[in-house]
């Protein structure tokens, strides 16, 4: 079976409500339509990388590259894991998990997006809950970093939440203009105090080496 030499394909991720894992093939056509109807005002764009002002059919390609190219160069020592998010059995968005050497930095990175009619509900903090649960009590993290644009008031509102402390400023160019960038950082500790979200982890331990962990 496929699973048995690409052990990522078992991994998943469970909350109360959602559940993460990789798409199949036709799980990564709905998710890739649901990125091409839209996923934010297109007044402001809130990714550093405009890739959603293409137009639509050129953004659903971009979804589907950008998903073979993350599993086609993966390395143990600088992976980034695009995880689907499914509600109800319908994909709602992707949530990201990246990570380079790992087994010395110990520190992780995320990032994600939703369809525009699935936000507001509650789903992107539970989502990120998941993946740091994986970091902090899987991998053996200690650190996660994030970061969003100064406007991006949603996504800070969930880093927020989470336990997140502001981690300094970056000055970047978004759609020609200055925009400010701010980090933002959460401990081992920090996640412990403000975790609240219940997780289940299925299917780790065959992917630890693929994630450059021993078992």
């Amino acid at each position: 079976m496929l699973v048995d030499h690409f052990p990522l394909l078992g991994l998943r991720l469970c909350t109360p409500r959602l559940e993460l894992r990789l798409p199949s093939s036709e799980e990564l056509a709905a998710l890739a339509e649901l990125a091409a109807e839209g996923i934010h005002d297109p007044d402001v764009m809130p990714f550093l990388i405009p890739w959603t002002d293409r137009p639509p059919a050129e953004v659903a390609r971009s979804v589907v590259q950008h998903h073979w190219l993350q599993l086609g160069t993966w390395e143990p020592g600088n992976w980034s894991l695009q995880l689907a998010v499914f509600h109800g059995g319908a994909v709602i968005g992707l949530q990201k998990l990246s990570a380079r050497d790992l087994t010395i930095t110990r520190e992780v990175t995320t990032g994600s997006w939703l369809g525009r009619r699935h936000q507001g509900q509650g789903f992107g903090t539970e989502m990120r809950a998941a993946v740091l649960h994986l970091a902090f009590a899987g991998l053996g993290a200690e650190e996660a970093t994030s970061a969003a644009l100064s406007y991006n008031h949603a996504s800070r509102a969930v880093s927020r939440k989470l336990g997140y402390r502001p981690d300094g400023l970056d000055r970047r160019v978004v759609r020609g203009a200055l925009a400010i960038d701010t980090r933002l950082r959460l401990s081992r500790a920090d996640w412990e105090r403000h975790r609240t979200t219940p997780v289940t982890i299925e299917g780790l331990e065959p992917c630890l080496p693929m994630l450059g962990l021993s078992t």
